[in-house]
């Protein structure tokens, strides 16, 4: 099958969840600096997810840049991934709105750690559809990053109920090791 519709529509998918969690924010009641204090906690909560968003976005462009097709198990493999980041936005609320709880962070943390874990199945789909000698799984060898990000995030989940910003700087943490997206895949298809 032709990647193109897969493509188009998981840009579709993360570009609703991004307008979700912008739509979620609440517009505060007043005209001075003051009122904006309760809505600190969301806005940072969507800033790094959407963050997130984008680093999934782009390695996701990435992925499919070095793939020529797909089949039936990439596309729920797909889905799969599509249905973990679509949580982000209630996530993204929940941990916001009660101020960095233990609960909702490692509710959050869950949400990346299968969301990470998804993005694994995905790529590893898309190596056994083209094989061990595609450009796919000669420019990705060894994944090293993603599974760091993936043992981090299962270490973040239980810190979350004994110390909630580190858990939270383990999520930060991992979003700037794929603030850039990984060059393995540029470098190999160029």
């Amino acid at each position: 099958m032709n990647k193109a519709r897969l493509e188009a529509f998981s840009d579709g998918v993360i570009a609703v969840i991004i307008t979700i969690m912008v739509l979620e924010m609440k517009v505060p009641h007043g005209d001075d600096f003051a009122s904006l204090a309760p809505v600190v906690p969301v806005f940072l909560c969507y800033v790094l997810s959407y963050i997130y968003a984008g680093i999934y976005w782009s390695n996701h462009h990435h992925l499919f840049h070095a793939v020529e097709h797909v089949n039936g198990r990439i596309l729920w493999a797909n889905l799969h991934l599509l249905f973990w980041l679509s949580l982000i936005p209630f996530m993204t609320g929940w941990m916001g709105e009660n101020g960095f709880k233990a609960i909702p962070v490692a509710a959050y943390g869950v949400v990346l750690l299968m969301s990470g874990l998804s993005f694994v199945i995905l790529t590893r789909s898309l190596i056994l559809h083209h094989g061990k000698q595609s450009v796919l799984a000669k420019s990705i060898r060894g994944d090293r990053k993603g599974k760091i990000s993936v043992a981090l995030y299962a270490a973040a989940i239980p810190l979350a109920f004994v110390n909630v910003w580190l858990a939270c700087a383990i999520y930060v943490g991992v979003a700037a090791m794929w603030i850039v997206p990984d060059p393995r895949i540029e470098r190999t298809v160029s």
